[in-house]
């Protein structure tokens, strides 16, 4: 038995991955590596579009581009590592490592929330006070919302993964998980009162940066309903509720795999299933975001195409005329 000290220095993870599917490592390197091909293709695409499309430059699209940049960084937090284990098997993380990793995850999944919070109040200024919108959200506002959802979500985590680095852990400590999230390390300390708080609160935490933007969102939705409502033609109902369509997909989606993966931990399941369900909060949405507002948003819809059939269907003309 290993003995359990505070000295970082010498210790590594050990990430289980999933027990049950130990025979399968090459097709789940397949599935995953296609799957993050895809979140970075999707997102590039988006981003690209809503740069070089003059009428794309708008509010709701440069809050996009945020979430765009985001979801690449939060599934790069995780995958790479993931592909690794899968194909060479490759299952230790140093101890600096696995708190990078745990400090990205949970820093990025709390971004998220924040820019759908500000990415609700923006449809709500626009279709709430129309008049005042421009005035409102100028290029200056918009970069301090997005800056300020960053950062206020990037220093919440700092505090609960400082005091889970100085839990007691031995020299090579095994992970149930296919990374280092907070709870799953938590769990795999020496036994004491100091990982049960940490467990308790992580889970506080976890809870109260989840229900608290989803809250506002949902006020937001509120006033953007009982505007819309106001509204005499179907027409023009119809016409201001579309704006919203694509973000509260993108927001159902979010809470949704944010719900499964909190359940998990509460429920009596196996590791794998247990694992598995925080694997597809953090592939689900990077990886729908894209496709939602391609297919859900008429401007972004018909930008992706002009932006395929003028710029890169010539490029692979060109290349195969001249090649």
């Amino acid at each position: 038995m290993e003995s359990c000290s505070g000295n970082a220095s010498t210790k590594v993870f050990f990430l289980v991955g999933f027990p049950a599917l130990q025979d399968f490592e090459t097709p789940l390197f397949v599935v995953f590596l296609l799957f993050y091909l895809l979140i970075l293709i999707g997102n590039a695409v988006i981003i690209t579009v809503v740069v070089v499309d003059h009428t794309l430059h708008k509010p709701m699209y440069f809050f996009l581009i945020n979430l765009s940049v985001l979801d690449v960084l939060f599934t790069t937090t995780t995958i790479p590592k993931m592909l690794v284990m899968f194909l060479v098997n490759a299952k230790t993380i140093s101890f600096r490592g696995c708190f990078l990793q745990m400090y990205s995850f949970h820093g990025l999944t709390v971004t998220e929330a924040l820019l759908l919070v500000v990415m609700a109040y923006d449809r709500y200024e626009a279709i709430c006070n129309p008049l005042c919108y421009p005035a409102k959200m100028t290029r200056r506002v918009n970069i301090q919302l997005a800056v300020s959802a960053w950062i206020t979500a990037l220093l919440i985590p700092v505090p609960v993964i400082m005091q889970t680095s100085q839990l007691a852990y031995r020299d090579t400590t095994k992970v149930h998980h296919c990374f280092c999230d907070h709870l799953a390390v938590v769990q795999a300390a020496c036994s004491d009162f100091s990982a049960d708080f940490q467990t308790f609160l992580g889970f506080s935490i976890a809870m109260t940066v989840s229900v608290v933007p989803l809250l506002l969102v949902t006020l937001s939705y509120v006033h953007i309903i009982l505007s819309v409502l106001k509204i005499n033609s179907k027409e023009g109902r119809m016409k201001a509720f579309s704006t919203c369509t694509s973000h509260l997909l993108v927001v159902g989606t979010y809470y949704f795999s944010i719900t499964v993966a909190y359940m998990s931990y509460r429920a009596d399941i196996p590791v794998d299933v247990h694992v598995m369900s925080n694997v597809v909060f953090s592939i689900l949405t990077p990886l729908l975001n894209p496709i939602i507002y391609t297919l859900r948003n008429k401007e972004v819809k018909s930008a992706v195409k002009k932006f395929i059939f003028l710029k890169i269907f010539p490029l692979l003309k060109k290349f195969y005329l001249f090649g």
